[in-house]
């Protein structure tokens, strides 16, 4: 069945605050959030924005516009002596009775170690920092009616790829794909009995010196697919996202509204903003 987009009818900005972090892995930290007793939950793959300072900021300045267009707008005018980092992620959990949500951080370090602002808040967030928090809604709302689902990600598409199948229908029956850097940072989450779960670990293969997305490329050009009509989500890395996309549809047969695709980063460009 095809269901409405869920996004936010008034997007507001909310002032956030560290509650606790967890090293979960190897790759992975878990940041709780706090203060977010307003915010509505919406399943499924959840995203939100977050805005911290940047070194040498006293003062989380957040944009007061609040449609699409308009906080970002301002956001770019604002001076980088003011102007707060800002980068996606997805809700991996909330805790509306509390106020409370969990983000998992992916720790990407180039080849001298070098992490990026969201990586070293990760690292270094303490309790009661503040964060900005803008709800962005979901991004998974398949519109056509399907026989089974299709999920295929890197590591930052893990928490979306656990939050959708923590929602799907018991009844669904389908394929998730999920390539992580380690066998170490696999993460057990609810999901239906009929969705099959394939994790592809990069230190596991002996050919895993291209970029991240690859193996999970080849994994679902390899598999036998179920038959009959299919929702896909295909995110995560822009190559692979693209790319599985290309071959659902080029190769498969699959009709393009019936694969949906996003591409979170891109490997070897770091965020601008």
């Amino acid at each position: 069945m095809g269901r409405k987009k869920n996004t936010p009818a008034e997007r507001q900005f909310l002032m956030a605050h560290v509650v606790r972090t967890e090293r979960l892995s190897a790759n992975f930290v878990r940041v709780t959030l706090g203060g977010l007793e307003s915010l509505e939950v919406r399943g499924d793959d959840h995203w939100c924005r977050l805005f911290f300072t940047r070194e040498g900021q006293d003062v989380l300045a957040l944009p007061t516009h609040t449609t699409e267009i308009g906080w970002y707008l301002q956001y770019l005018a604002t001076p980088k002596t003011r102007r707060p980092w800002v980068r996606a992620y997805t809700v991996r959990d909330a805790r509306p009775e509390v106020g409370e949500v969990d983000i998992d951080f992916v720790i990407h370090a180039d080849r001298d170690g070098n992490t990026g602002p969201a990586a070293r808040f990760a690292l270094e967030a303490q309790p009661g920092d503040r964060v900005g928090f803008l709800d962005q809604g979901a991004a998974y709302t398949p519109d056509h009616p399907h026989d089974w689902t299709l999920l295929v990600g890197d590591e930052t598409a893990l928490p979306a790829i656990a939050g959708i199948c923590r929602s799907l229908p018991a009844q669904t029956r389908g394929v998730a794909i999920i390539e992580i850097p380690t066998a170490g940072d696999r993460q057990d989450f609810p999901a239906p009995s009929g969705m099959e779960i394939t994790w592809v670990a990069r230190d596991e293969s002996a050919d895993a010196a291209g970029r991240p997305g690859e193996l999970a490329l080849r994994a679902l050009t390899a598999a036998t697919l179920p038959d009959g009509d299919v929702h896909a989500h295909t995110i995560g890395e822009s190559a692979l996202a693209t790319g599985a996309r290309r071959h659902l549809v080029n190769d498969r047969g699959v009709p393009k509204r019936h694969a949906d695709f996003s591409g979170y980063w891109r490997q070897g460009r770091a965020a601008t903003s």
